[in-house]
Formats: structure tokens, C-alpha cells, sequence
């Protein structure tokens, strides 16, 4: 049979932690030989230094740009450089003429033509509409399957488009994380698979119909109704010049077709594209021949602006010229790294010792935990460097040092809980059982506030505050996992053991040092509150200091009540001897 108690469940959890180690190890090995991983983290722009570029922006047609233009591009070139992975980037704007794009490290062709390009904004017709999750390989379409198209495509709507290598970037394509690349500076006159990020929605679209720079205004209000009443409803209000508007009708009259037979059919619907991304797909619920068009959704305010500010500046004729372009050194330097460094060193070794001096011999679990819980962040760390281009900023060194004290408490709270169920008399196995189911829940609760406050700091914030944000999450994610896949495994076995079992004065775990009164006293008696304080005196008389701060009012009041009662009778029996 096999075994199913605490020692095999014990050894079980310690292997499979083991089993994570090993395989984060040989996933980041293996990356440093075959691909472009480091053991060493990727560092952020404060400590490792990188590229600044100078951009003069370039208008079409010889325009001046306006300030809320210029801001408006540098807010599209923070999602592109965003979008590419590059973190820790600083792009503003330089005597309201140029824009300003520090990178950390050396940018890749790709990004600096990515920077340099104008947006690109349209519109295009939907042929179809799907789950954003790629599909399984066991249910892909087999090729005998795949669409043939029979005739050339009439117009943006018609399924002729659809070929069968289209049909194969549509199922492959994934709009959940992990999401798939979106298709930037894509062919006009030909169709394309895009994503909406907000909804997780999977779109086959027809070629542009309408190009985004036919847009003269674009506005957000509260909706109007029929009889020209102003309802709560949030809206958009577009209006196009006369090619667009020419262009806009003739699609909605289409697209209005499709939306009257059924108006749950896809090809009812047009994709605004920006970047590759579909930003909204609203329904043609009616034609619109004037050139003014309004969406209408489930808007709030902020969503509302949003979109308008994207279609208002999303298509603007400005691309930019790299006016120079030079390394830079880091802003902090490594004097500041390494005395961060030696700050976090300063706090651990005197975790350390606090450890050692207030557990003894249980202290050394505090200290492997630790280091369990390093490595496990060094880990993730150099692994998200590799894979999603994190860089740690001093920021986010300072996250990890504070975890270090953070990590320190849930430990501390968990050998706190097993000294008091032995100062109540019970075994050790039995203390570190009881334990261990009253620790965890505050270890949760605590870990769950650092984890929201986390959270909401990253989304919140910007700059390096996000990247402290991050490995404040990132270490109480740590910090959990070590916690119940090591510590209390760990103890459970140590509670099996001699030198831990039978309590050893320099274990830690020694009930008499404690304070420990066992529950029965022998003779058929039970302990009672005011045997606590009466039991341990001479050598003992912190322990017994210490557990009396630790009784309750109510077995306070009961031993005061005792030991009343205990002089009372030794009085009257005194008065009998003295009458005889």
C-alpha cells in the first residue's frame, strides 16, 4: 500500500519543488546555448545604460505640428515600443519640437523602423469572426477542407478572400495570451487577421475600404435620441472629408444589408485597425450618406475619449526622422547597484541573525528558505528577461529587498504559531500540524494584500515605480510557494527527528524553555491556568513570565481566583492547628 501520511506528503511536495528547480534551470540553460538567454538579468536603463534617439517629427504635406499632435505621437510610440517587449523605456518630448526615445540596450532594426514610421489607421469590413484562442493542432481544418475560393471577390465582403493559407493564420492566430504578433504596415488591397486586445475577438478582415487620414474630426458625447433628447449613454461622433465620405456610404450601405438579414452576422460589422489592432468593430445599423457617422456601445466616459482620441490622432500624417542617435551611459551607474546590493546583503544577514539568536538550530529553516526563495526569484527573473525582455531597474531592486523582510514575516509567523501550541503541552508533530493550519491562513491574507497592493501600484504607476511594483508581486508570489512546498514540508520532517522531536535546548523547540505545562499532570490531574505561573520558577522565571503575558483574561481572573481560594484554605487550617 502505499504511504499517504505526512512524512510521504512531506517528501512528495520537497520533490516536486525540486522538479521546478530543475526544470527552470535547464529551461534558462538551455536557452543560453541555443537561444539569446543570459544567466545574468537583463538590467533597465538606470543601470545598464543604452541608446537615445532624437526624432524630428515629419508632417506630409509640409505642416507645422501642433503640441497635442506631437503628444498624441508620442503616446502611439510608447504602445509600439511597449508592444515590441522593450521594458523600462523613456520617451518624451524636447522643447515641444522633437521627441526623445532612451532605450536600454542597443535597439534592433526592427523597433527603429517600428519608432520612426507613421500610424497607421483604417477601416475594413469584416468577413468573419471567431474565439481568440488559437486552435488546437488535434482540430485544425485538415488541407482536403480548407476554403478554395471559386471566383474573384466582388467586394471587402465577400468570402472569396478567404484562401486556405488565410484560413491557417486565422486558426493559428491567438488573441488570449499569449498573444500572437499583430501584422503591422499590412497591404491595403488585401485582407488581413487582426485581434481586438480589449475582447480577446479573432477577425478575418477585408482589404482598407476606408483609409484612416479621410478622418477631419472626431468627438465623444452623450448620445442623442430620436426626438433629439439627451440620453446617459456615451457615443463617438466621427466625420469624414468628401472621399471618405463617399467611401464610408458605400460600405454601410453594404454592411446595413448584412445587418438587416441578421444582426448577429459578422459581415455586419466594420473594423476601425490601428496597427494591426482592432481598436472597436461596431455594427452598420444604418447607412450613412452624410459623411458623419456615430458609435455607439457600451461606453464610458473614459472609453469613450479614448477611442476618440484614436481615431482623431491615430492616422496622423506624421513619420520621423532619426535626427541622432548616440549611447548613453547609466543614469545610476554601478557605485548605486552595488550599494543597493550591499543594503539588501545589510537586511538579510541581519534576518540572519535575529533568526538565529530567537530560534537557534529552527533558524537555519528561516535561512534555507531564504535562499530557496532567492533563487526561485533569480530564477524567474533571468527566465522573464529571456522570454518577455523584463529589465530590473533599481526599482525593482528595491522591490527585492524589502521581500526579503516580507518573506522573513511569514516564517516568523508560522514558528510562532507551532511555540504556542507546544507552550499549550501538545508533541511536536502535533504543534507543527496545528500549526501550520492556523499560520497559513494569516500567511495568505498577508501575502493577498501584498499581491493587491502590488497589482494596483504596476497599473497605477508609471516609470521604475512599475518595475518595483512588479518584483514586490513577483517575490510574494515566491514567498507562497516556498512557504508550503518547502518550509512546512521541511519542519514536518524535522518534527521526526531526534534532536527536534524530543525538543533539545538548542533546537528552538524546547517546551520547557517555552513555558510548556503538559495537559495531564499525572495523579489524575489536569492542568489548570494557574499551574502556568506555578510550575516554572528559578531558571525558568522568563519562560514563566512569558507564558503568564500569554494567558487570557479569563484564566488570568481564574488563576488570581485559585491561588484566592488556595490561601483562604491554607488560612483556615493554620487557625485549626493554632485552637488545638
Amino acid at each position: 500500500m502505499a504511504r499517504t501520511g505526512p512524512t510521504a506528503s512531506a517528501r512528495k511536495t520537497l520533490l516536486w519543488l525540486g522538479a521546478i528547480f530543475i526544470a527552470c534551470a535547464l529551461l534558462l540553460g538551455g536557452g543560453a546555448i541555443w537561444g539569446a538567454a543570459s544567466w545574468a538579468p537583463k538590467l533597465a536603463l538606470d543601470l545598464e545604460g543604452g541608446t537615445q534617439m532624437i526624432l524630428a517629427p515629419k508632417v506630409d504635406g509640409g505642416q507645422a505640428i501642433s503640441a497635442e499632435q506631437l503628444n498624441q505621437a508620442v503616446s502611439i510610440i510608447r504602445q509600439r515600443v511597449d508592444g515590441t517587449g522593450v521594458s523600462e523605456a523613456e520617451i518624451s518630448t524636447q522643447s515641444g519640437r522633437n521627441v526623445v526615445v532612451s532605450l536600454p540596450g542597443t535597439p534592433s532594426t526592427e523597433t527603429r523602423d517600428l519608432i520612426k514610421a507613421s500610424a497607421d489607421m483604417s477601416f475594413r469590413p469584416v468577413i468573419t469572426a471567431g474565439d481568440g484562442a488559437a486552435t488546437p493542432k488535434d482540430k485544425l481544418v485538415p488541407a482536403d477542407k480548407l476554403p478554395k475560393p471559386t471566383a474573384k471577390p466582388k467586394n471587402g465582403s465577400d468570402d472569396n478572400w478567404v484562401d486556405a493559407a488565410l484560413y491557417k493564420t486565422f486558426e493559428t492566430t491567438s488573441c488570449v495570451p499569449p498573444l500572437s504578433k499583430p501584422v503591422t504596415n499590412a497591404d491595403k488591397s488585401k485582407p488581413l487577421v487582426a485581434c481586438d486586445p480589449a475582447t480577446g475577438t479573432k477577425y478575418i478582415l477585408g482589404p482598407v475600404a476606408v483609409p484612416g487620414n479621410d478622418i477631419t474630426d472626431a468627438s465623444y458625447g452623450l448620445q442623442q435620441g430620436a426626438q433629439g433628447t439627451t440620453t446617459n449613454q456615451w457615443a463617438v461622433n466621427l466625420t469624414f472629408n468628401s472621399e471618405g465620405g463617399k467611401q464610408f456610404k458605400e460600405v454601410t450601405t453594404r454592411l446595413n444589408g448584412f445587418f438587416a438579414a441578421n444582426p448577429n452576422d459578422p459581415k455586419a460589422q466594420f473594423a476601425i485597425v490601428l496597427d494591426g489592432k482592432v481598436i472597436s468593430a461596431p455594427r452598420a445599423e444604418a447607412i450613412i450618406a452624410d459623411g458623419s457617422s456615430q458609435i455607439t456601445g457600451t461606453f464610458t466616459e473614459a472609453s469613450a475619449k479614448s477611442l476618440s482620441d484614436k481615431l482623431k490622432f491615430g492616422a496622423l500624417p506624421i513619420s520621423f526622422d532619426i535626427q541622432s542617435e548616440q549611447q548613453i551611459s547609466a543614469t545610476l551607474g554601478a557605485e548605486q547597484l552595488q550599494m543597493g546590493l550591499l543594503a539588501g546583503i545589510i537586511g538579510l544577514l541581519l534576518v540572519v541573525v535575529y533568526s538565529l539568536f530567537q530560534y537557534r538550530a529552527l533558524g537555519f529553516v528561516t535561512i534555507l528558505s531564504l535562499v530557496v526563495a532567492g533563487t526561485l526569484t533569480y530564477l524567474a527573473i533571468a527566465i522573464l528577461g529571456w522570454t518577455q525582455n523584463y529589465r530590473l531597474s533599481l526599482a525593482g531592486v528595491a522591490g527585492l529587498i524589502v521581500a526579503i523582510g516580507q518573506t522573513a514575516d511569514s516564517f516568523i509567523v508560522y514558528f510562532e504559531r507551532i511555540r504556542d501550541e507546544l507552550r499549550e503541552g501538545r508533541g511536536l508533530i502535533a504543534a507543527v500540524e496545528n500549526g501550520w493550519r492556523r499560520a497559513k491562513r494569516t500567511v495568505l491574507a498577508s501575502k493577498a494584500v501584498n499581491l493587491l497592493a502590488a497589482l494596483v501600484l504596476y497599473f497605477v504607476a508609471v516609470g521604475n515605480v512599475r518595475g518595483f511594483a512588479f518584483t514586490l508581486g513577483l517575490t510574494a508570489i515566491a514567498d507562497l510557494m516556498v512557504v508550503f512546498m518547502f518550509t512546512h514540508p521541511t519542519l514536518q520532517l524535522l518534527a521526526r527527528t531526534r534532536f527536534f522531536g524530543e525538543g533539545h535546548r538548542f533546537s528552538g523547540l524546547d517546551p520547557a524553555r517555552l513555558g510548556a505545562v503538559p495537559l495531564y499532570r499525572g495523579a489524575g490531574r489536569l492542568r489548570s491556568p494557574s499551574d502556568l505561573p506555578v510550575a516554572l520558577k528559578g531558571k525558568n522565571a522568563p519562560a514563566a513570565a512569558e507564558a503568564e503575558r500569554r494567558q487570557t483574561i479569563a484564566e488570568r481572573r481564574l488563576a488570581a481566583k485559585q491561588e484566592q481560594m488556595a490561601g483562604s484554605s491554607a488560612g483556615s487550617q493554620g487557625a485549626a492547628k493554632e485552637n488545638k
